[in-house]
């Protein structure tokens, strides 16, 4: 098989023969859950008209060789097509259920906004362990309806005018989709505290507020919350503006690699705080003490040990 040969098969068919089907359809995108790891929503995308893949959890993309490639941890482009060939006899159209599935509209509609009050979502912020208040100052409720079903959720706004989008069951985003940067009032602040979502930036405040109980305003420091990995070239322009970033980001493959595009722009001023919750998967899985089952130690990066129990930085 030629790479003119391969390109030519359907990634979408090509992911129905390695048992992979798509959740959900929207115009012209399939959406799945990642072939690259174990999540409970879907964040890979299949463009059907151009014939390329999108991983938002990793920012990684392409076509059908640049899928092997992660599928199967080789640059061997020979090795690549081998495998790609033995599996073209298994090869079956994706059902047709979902290329009939045709809509221009929106996926969410009818959006409105107010605040977060809703019991049910209240709850759910109090299970991740996150201060009601912190929450209610930085989020809103939105209401909307999602493929013609009414949901409401817990929104995150960003600088697009977009919102990422939290309950209990339900992660999404309503476009556009962006970074969020918190500003604080008065002279510009020379410190910039940089989050993977908006539940790392909201555990942060929480545990802050646990530990300087006498110091509610904080540091008063600025805050860029990434939204997504993918955004992380977004991010770099706003950073721009500081002399100091710490980031609090994912003690994982994508945390670490977004950290480490930080890091090459902005070396002698950017900061990694991850170890100071290693051995947990993230920000809240350090306030509810979730440890992960199998913690890994990542390649070395910048670390800052604290000088006491507690995120202090």
């Amino acid at each position: 098989m030629t790479t003119q040969e391969a390109k030519k098969i359907r990634i979408a068919d090509y992911l129905q023969s390695l048992g992979y089907s798509p959740v959900k359809q929207q115009g012209k995108s399939l959406w799945y859950k990642s072939p690259f790891r174990e999540e409970t929503e879907a964040s890979f995308k299949v463009n059907t008209d151009l014939n390329q893949w999108y991983d938002f959890g990793t920012g990684k993309g392409g076509n059908i060789i640049a899928l092997a490639q992660e599928l199967y941890r080789s640059d061997n482009v020979p090795y690549l097509l081998e495998r790609i060939e033995r599996q073209t006899p298994h090869i079956r159209p994706v059902g047709s259920s979902f290329r009939e599935r045709q809509t221009d509209k929106p996926s969410f509609q009818h959006l409105e906004v107010g605040e977060l009050t809703h019991p049910a979502l209240l709850r759910y912020l109090q299970e991740r362990g996150i201060n009601i208040e912190l929450a209610q100052a930085e989020c809103k409720e939105l209401h909307f309806t999602h493929n013609g079903k009414p949901y409401f959720a817990i929104g995150f706004s960003n600088v697009a005018g977009g919102y990422d989008v939290r309950n209990q069951f339900f992660k999404g985003c309503i476009a556009p989709k962006d970074i969020s940067h918190i500003r604080q009032q008065g002279e510009p602040r020379e410190k910039c505290l940089v989050f993977e979502g908006m539940t790392d930036n909201l555990s942060f405040l929480t545990l802050r507020m646990k530990n300087c109980p006498t110091m509610p305003s904080l540091d008063g420091q600025d805050y860029v919350i990434l939204n997504s990995v993918s955004n992380v070239s977004k991010a770099i322009d706003v950073l721009h503006g500081y002399g100091c970033i710490h980031c609090l980001l994912d003690n994982d493959e994508a945390g670490r690699k977004t950290y480490w595009k930080l890091e090459k722009e902005f070396a002698g001023r950017i900061r990694d705080f991850s170890q100071n919750y290693n051995g947990y998967k993230d920000l809240n899985d350090y306030l509810c003490g979730k440890r992960q089952n199998l913690i890994v130690n990542p390649p070395p990066r910048t670390i800052v040990k604290p000088k006491k129990k507690g995120l202090r930085l």
